[in-house]
C-alpha cells in the first residue's frame, strides 16, 4: 500500500497536468485543457430523459447542440446501460450504431467520434462507418473478440471497470478493497492490450457500474490512485444515481451537482469528462483551470 499511499497524498498540480496526445484517425491530436465527451444516447430508455434520441434527426440535433457548445469528442450509444438494463439484441445495437455514425461523419466530417459498446462486431462496424474511439463499459470482459478487435483496427479504446453486467452489476458490489481491486483490473487488462499491440488507452473507474454510492466517492477522492498506470482517466459521473440520491432529486435535476463533481474529478485528475451538459463542463474547466494556475497581476474588480 506504499503507492497508494503515495498518491492520496499527493496533490494534484493543473500546471503539471500532461497534455493528452492521442492518435485519431490517424493523426497525432494533442489536447492542453481536459476534453470534454458530449453523450448522444440514441436509444429511448436511457436514465437521463434528456439524452434520448428517437432518430437520426434527433441525434444529429444533439450533436449539434453539443458541439456548437464545444465539446471536443462525441460518444454515441445504443443500447442504455443503467443499473438493471437488460441486452439490446447486437442486429439492433448494430443497425443503430451505423445508421447514426454514417449520418454523424456526413454532417459533422471533423468531430472525433467515439461508440459505446462492448460487441467487438459493432465495434467493428461502427469503425467502419466512421468511429474513431471505442468506448467499453466491461473492459473486454463480455465479448471475448473486443481486444483483438481493437487491436485490428488500431484505434483508442476507453477501458472501465464494472463489476457485471448492467442488468446484475448493483447486486455485485462487494470487493476486499476498491482502490486495489480496480487497480489490479486495469493492470491486468492493460497489460493484455499492450501485449496485443494497443497503444492508446483510456481508464474508466466505471461510477456508477457495480458501485454503491458511499464506493463512487470513496472513488472519485482517491482517482489520482489510478494515474500510475500510465494512462489517461475519464471520469463519466453526469447526472448519475451518486448525485440525485444524496440530494434526494432526479436525473432532471442533477445538473449543479453534476457540475461540483466534474469540478471534483478534475481536482483529482481526470482528463477526459464524458457529459451530458457540454456548456456547463466547458464552463467548470474553465473556472477551474483560472483556480489552479496562478496568474501574475490579476485583473482587481
Amino acid at each position: 500500500m506504499i503507492i497508494f499511499n503515495y498518491f492520496c497524498a499527493k496533490e494534484f498540480d493543473f500546471e503539471q497536468r500532461d497534455k493528452m496526445d492521442i492518435i485519431i484517425n490517424g493523426k497525432l491530436t494533442t489536447y492542453a485543457m481536459p476534453v470534454v465527451m458530449g453523450i448522444v444516447n440514441f436509444t429511448d430508455d436511457s436514465f437521463y430523459s434528456g439524452s434520448r434520441c428517437g432518430s437520426e434527426e434527433a441525434v444529429l440535433k444533439m450533436a449539434e447542440r453539443h458541439i456548437a457548445e464545444g465539446c471536443d469528442w462525441l460518444d454515441v450509444g445504443a443500447v442504455s446501460t443503467r443499473p438493471g438494463a437488460g441486452d439490446l439484441p447486437a442486429e439492433v445495437e448494430k443497425n443503430r450504431i451505423v445508421e447514426a455514425v454514417s449520418a454523424l461523419r456526413q454532417r459533422f466530417p471533423e468531430i472525433p467520434i467515439s461508440v459505446d459498446t462492448w460487441r467487438a462486431d459493432v465495434a467493428a462496424a461502427a469503425v467502419e462507418a466512421g468511429t474513431d474511439i471505442i468506448n467499453d463499459i466491461s473492459g473486454g470482459t463480455f465479448d471475448a473478440k473486443m481486444f483483438d478487435t481493437i487491436a485490428e483496427l488500431k484505434v483508442p479504446y476507453i477501458l472501465m471497470h464494472t463489476s457485471a453486467k448492467p442488468s446484475e452489476m448493483q447486486d455485485k458490489t462487494q470487493y476486499d478493497n476498491i482502490l486495489s481491486d480496480i487497480l489490479k483490473f486495469f493492470g491486468d487488462r492493460i497489460r493484455c492490450l499492450r501485449e496485443k499491440g494497443v497503444s492508446d488507452i483510456i481508464i474508466d473507474p466505471g461510477f456508477g457500474f457495480g458501485k454503491t454510492v458511499a464506493q463512487n466517492y470513496h472513488i472519485l477522492r482517491d482517482m489520482l490512485f489510478f494515474k500510475e498506470l500510465g494512462c489517461h482517466v475519464l471520469a463519466g459521473v453526469s447526472r448519475k444515481s451518486m448525485i440525485y440520491k444524496p440530494l434526494n432529486t432526479t436525473p432532471e435535476e442533477s445538473l449543479v451537482g453534476t457540475a461540483v463533481v466534474n469540478y471534483a474529478a478534475l481536482q483529482n485528475g481526470a482528463d477526459i469528462l464524458r457529459v451530458h451538459d457540454v456548456k456547463a463542463a466547458k464552463e467548470v474547466i474553465t473556472l477551474f483551470s483560472l483556480l489552479n494556475v496562478p496568474h501574475e497581476g490579476a485583473d482587481s474588480l
